[in-house]
């Protein structure tokens, strides 16, 4: 596996922390409106370069409160290893918020979340960025990293050799390793990779999407690519 550069290699909180953010799909939001804290469901996705995209409603509390003052925070949760919560793996985010007109990243939360394509094209709906500037990761009791905006981004030359090749990958996975997909997602069915980042991809199967992690960032199509085969060999 070919390591993007940067400070965020595998083992790293950075990594360890786009990883379970990438892997949510449900967190909370938090705004303020005239000093007062506020905190709401959201269901966010991932852009490539790791920025949090949330499909908001303009009639949204929240949202009327990120239109005032775009500073946010977002948590993202893991599973709970035991029956104590504290054991739960969590990542809080800071940073601002602000409408994403761009129709791929659109494209790219509608594969992580089909089923809002039933309401995304209502007029009220629009999608919003959240550039993390800083962010908190607990693995564990005890176990926290403070994390700057340099830890969580990943390495930019990477994300921007992902990007120019991820529809290439998809294409041929799709077309030619449907069976393989399957393996892949642990279940049979008509499986396929709807995204690819640095860190990942996410399979899909009508409503049911599943995130699969690399073990360390990805830099090249290569990389992805024999990944992919790794995972069919194991599964």
């Amino acid at each position: 596996m070919a390591l993007a550069t940067g400070n965020e290699g595998a083992g790293g909180p950075g990594f360890a922390a786009r990883r379970l953010l990438r892997a949510a799909r449900a967190g909370s939001l938090a705004t303020s409106a005239r000093c007062q804290p506020f905190a709401s469901l959201v269901t966010p996705a991932t852009a490539a370069d790791g920025a949090v995209l949330l499909l908001l409603s303009d009639l949204a509390e929240h949202t009327r409160h990120l239109k005032a003052d775009p500073r946010c925070a977002v948590l993202v949760a893991g599973i709970t290893a035991d029956a104590n919560p504290q054991t739960t793996p969590r990542l809080t985010l800071t940073g601002t918020a602000e409408p994403a007109a761009d129709p791929a990243l659109r494209s790219r939360y509608l594969a992580i979340h089909p089923y809002a394509s039933l309401y995304a094209g209502f007029g009220d709906f629009r999608l919003w960025r959240v550039r993390p500037t800083a962010g908190r990761l607990v693995e564990g009791f005890a176990r926290a990293s403070h994390l700057r905006e340099t830890d969580l981004a990943p390495a930019p030359a990477a994300v921007a050799a992902l990007l120019a090749v991820e529809d290439d990958i998809m294409t041929q996975w799709n077309r030619d390793h449907r069976g393989a997909l399957a393996r892949i997602a642990g279940e049979a069915g008509e499986w396929r990779i709807v995204a690819i980042d640095v860190d990942g991809c996410d399979l899909a199967f009508g409503d049911d999407v599943r995130r699969v992690a690399w073990p360390s960032p990805a830099s090249s199509a290569d990389a992805v690519r024999n990944e992919l085969a790794r995972l069919v060999e194991t599964a």
